[in-house]
């Protein structure tokens, strides 16, 4: 089954989510530069402070806790500092370019923690295969909505459809780490459905995702979190398809990748059209 990963600064939706079998919170840290590169683009931008990781950390006895930092800048020293101190299980490093920043990052962490490495620019994608040598990571995360940015692509499943995220998987696997990327709707919502998003992460191999803002209803407080998701109906109906996945044939495999290749293709095409009208 795939680690889910929840992205959230409340404590009591933490520990739902936790209750209802999601493996991994998110506590999301990352500002610098988000707004200016994703203004045009309707991603989500978290409003989360270095002072939600220790109530969050208190909220969990079983799932993980991630929080994902900025990218290195001249307070980077300070700012892991201060969330190592909480004794989250991983910290994230987005946004880099150089082999020599992730290398920095974990001489910073110095085994404090797991090291995740969010792959979501091109000379992260060339430079994959030294990211993965480097002594302290941990695990590769593949970051679609800023690769799709970086690469200039019109949809961010283009590099799923593309064949991108595979490689990546195979370069992440043959090292030894585990291998995430994107995000996910509800069983049965998506403008990609979410089966076949799902479909994808079981043919590449992949070990983790995260639940998107489309799955918990775009909730931005505790109450709506709690009105518009029940938490184990979901979780159930995604571990359901998870498991009819696991069963599947080549053949069958093959399908999936190309109706999600189809789908992906005529969703460009009408991005496409749209823009010029």
């Amino acid at each position: 089954m795939l680690k889910l990963i929840l992205i959230t600064n409340f404590p009591e939706v933490a520990r739902d989510a936790q209750n209802a079998g999601v493996e991994r919170i998110m506590v999301d840290l990352e500002d610098i530069g988000k707004k200016e590169r994703q203004s045009q683009f309707n991603t989500v931008i978290n409003q989360h402070s270095i002072a939600d990781v220790g109530p969050v950390r208190a909220a969990l006895d079983r799932s993980e806790l991630i929080v994902r930092v900025n990218p290195l800048h001249a307070g980077s020293h300070e700012e892991l500092e201060a969330v190592l101190k909480h004794k989250p299980d991983s910290v994230m490093l987005p946004m880099f370019r150089e082999v020599e920043e992730a290398e920095e990052f974990c001489r910073m962490v110095a085994s404090r923690a797991r090291v995740i490495l969010l792959a979501e620019t091109a000379q992260a994608l060339v430079r994959l295969v030294y990211l993965t040598r480097i002594p302290g990571v941990s695990e590769i995360y593949g970051g679609l909505n800023d690769l799709r940015i970086s690469l200039g692509l019109d949809f961010l499943h283009e590099v799923t459809a593309g064949e991108v995220i595979e490689n990546m998987a195979r370069i992440t696997r043959a090292a030894g780490l585990p291998f995430g990327f994107g995000g996910i709707a509800r069983i049965g919502q998506g403008d990609l459905p979410a089966e076949l998003v799902l479909s994808e992460h079981y043919r590449v191999g992949s070990s983790s995702i995260i639940l998107g803002r489309v799955f918990h209803g775009d909730s931005r407080t505790v109450e709506e979190f709690r009105k518009n998701i029940d938490w184990a109906t979901e979780i159930g109906k995604l571990r359901e398809v998870e498991a009819r996945l696991a069963g599947r044939g080549p053949a069958e495999i093959q399908r999936d990748h190309e109706k999600l290749q189809e789908i992906v293709r005529s969703i460009v095409a009408r991005k496409r059209a749209a823009a010029l009208s």
